[in-house]
């Protein structure tokens, strides 16, 4: 499964992002294979629809889970009509590792 997740920057140490529409970044992981890519986040700086430019960047790299703190109703309902799971990291949580391995030991919450 792959899982997109919103970074404050391009590597495994940073700090994740709490906004998932005008996140900075997104980190890719592979679950399966254990690897990761991080890429802009283009919709950023968008004036409007940014949580549906990204969630149409999710859905277009193969997203299986979104993990973030906020979704917007926007991106919310188009995660969820692409069938992306949607999972909130606690306030606090120091790097996209440490979100990684929240998930895995299935300790985040599923946003419904």
């Amino acid at each position: 499964m792959i899982l997109m997740i919103s970074s404050q920057g391009m590597t495994l140490d940073s700090l994740p992002s709490p906004r998932f529409g005008r996140t900075p970044y997104f980190i890719r992981y592979d679950l399966e294979t254990k690897t990761w890519q991080a890429y802009p986040n283009e919709a950023a700086n968008q004036s409007g629809g940014a949580g549906v430019a990204a969630a149409q960047f999710l859905i277009d790299h193969g997203a299986g889970s979104a993990i973030s703190s906020r979704f917007g109703p926007n991106a919310h309902q188009a995660l969820r009509a692409a069938g992306i799971a949607m999972f909130a990291f606690k306030p606090g949580v120091s790097s996209i590792a440490d979100v990684i391995h929240a998930f895995e030991r299935e300790q985040l919450e599923e946003i419904e």
